[in-house]
């Protein structure tokens, strides 16, 4: 098996449990483990990883996110859910801003169906999906385009948002510890940020997987925002500290659960 075959089925194998042992893709590819090492190493330069003892992982850790391209392979029908049931709090004619993210650029995609819009964005993918849309007027953050999540931030992005103001503002986050939000990423944080700030009504779009978990940077408190959610409750010593807390969580239901 070539070199970049063997990498691309382990990044398949990492979209498809979140964790790969060395010791198993050694046997499994009947290479050494060295071989593994150096393909995990460069795997990782590129972001696409986090070595851990023993293998990898693209499970985000403190000042980790994997690339773009596995994480909206990951958790399709909970990204649905949680999209159709964020749709339910827009109506036609608002303005609606949408960070980057693969569960927002699910949720943007769906954006049309509401039309006559105005949105928001600096995610890549909803600018890809709404660019020819009739009916949305795409108003496209400028700024430094980012390969790793696909959207455009830095300082042209943040001044652009304190010119603009949005109905509703739906935004994403990879961690959650206890009421605080986080994000390993200083740049992303600031576009947030100003999001948060530039929105009349704000909702986090945050997978139940991502409760009990923090990143280097405190983006915001759940308090902060209108609408928390989710696509299924997160364990129970969780959903209980939340709800002492006064946060109400939205569990995102498929239809038949409902």
């Amino acid at each position: 098996m070539k070199r970049d075959e063997r990498r691309q089925q382990i990044i398949d194998l990492l979209v498809e449990s979140g964790v790969v042992d060395l010791e198993e893709l050694a046997l499994r590819f009947d290479v050494s483990k060295m071989t593994i090492h150096r393909d995990l190493d460069e795997l990782e330069a590129a972001g696409l990883l986090r070595k851990v003892r023993g293998g990898a992982t693209i499970e985000a850790g403190m000042q980790f996110e994997s690339d773009f391209r596995l994480r909206e392979r990951q958790g399709g029908q909970g990204k649905e859910r949680m999209a159709e049931q964020a749709l339910t709090l827009v109506e036609p004619g608002m303005t609606v801003m949408v960070n980057d993210g693969s569960m927002a650029a699910v949720l943007g995609k769906l954006l049309p169906s509401k039309k006559p819009l105005t949105v928001i964005t600096n995610n890549a993918a909803i600018m890809e999906a709404l660019k020819f849309e009739n009916g949305i007027d795409l108003i496209a953050l400028g700024g430094e385009y980012s390969a790793k999540y696909n959207g455009y931030f830095g300082v042209l992005a943040e001044q652009n948002l304190t010119s603009l103001r949005a109905d509703i503002a739906f935004l994403s986050s990879p961690a959650v510890s206890g009421t605080q939000v986080f994000h390993m990423d200083a740049d992303v944080v600031r576009v947030k940020k100003a999001m948060l700030s530039a929105a009349v009504k704000t909702c986090l779009l945050v997978n139940h997987t991502r409760f009990d978990r923090v990143a280097l940077h405190v983006l915001a408190d759940l308090e902060d925002f209108d609408w928390v959610i989710t696509d299924q409750v997160p364990e129970s010593a969780i959903a209980e500290h939340l709800s002492n807390a006064g946060i109400q969580l939205t569990i995102a239901r498929s239809p038949e659960a409902t």
